[in-house]
């Protein structure tokens, strides 16, 4: 089973991703991370004089795609999670269930700003972050997927039984 997440930054994929894995352990269980698959920093859109890490141009969606697609053929389940999961069409094909992490603005601000992994963001940055997401990172009207709240905890029970079914 290949199991997408998505979701603005700091909604929670990630944790998600975790709680998943912890509970599938009797099963052999992969995550694979969109971020893992950024490209080289010359390559990526510029604004602002600041790399837009933001932008579907920073990821290498065909060498992420061929990755979950090797996964798949060596575990029982693979997860698969970032911003933009659901941008890269011809990746939509193999996802066999997706879940998409929501949050609100006030949430995703709140979270951002206690977000230091990559330095100290600007204001205008993270807004930007927030029109990129709604840009790029919502999944397809057309795909069927489990919307959660990453506003708060995460529970796990409904996403099991939307698993399951």
């Amino acid at each position: 089973m290949i199991i997408a997440i998505g979701g603005v930054s700091t909604a929670g994929k990630t944790t998600l991703a975790k709680q998943l894995r912890e509970h599938f352990h009797d099963f052999k269980v992969i995550t694979v991370c969109q971020d893992d698959f950024v490209r080289p920093v010359d390559e990526i859109p510029v604004i602002q004089n600041r790399v837009d890490w933001e932008h579907p141009d920073s990821i290498d969606h065909e060498r992420f795609m061929s990755s979950i697609i090797a996964e798949k053929n060596e575990n029982d389940i693979v997860i698969a999670e970032g911003l933009m999961i659901y941008w890269h069409q011809p990746l939509l094909k193999y996802f066999d269930k997706r879940i998409f992490v929501e949050v609100d603005h006030a949430t995703f601000l709140h979270r951002k700003a206690k977000d230091n992994r990559w330095g100290h963001e600007p204001d205008w940055y993270i807004d930007h972050i927030w029109k990129n997401y709604l840009l790029f990172g919502k999944p397809p009207e057309n795909e069927s997927y489990l919307s959660i709240t990453g506003n708060w905890s995460i529970a796990l029970k409904p996403i099991l039984a939307y698993l399951k079914s």
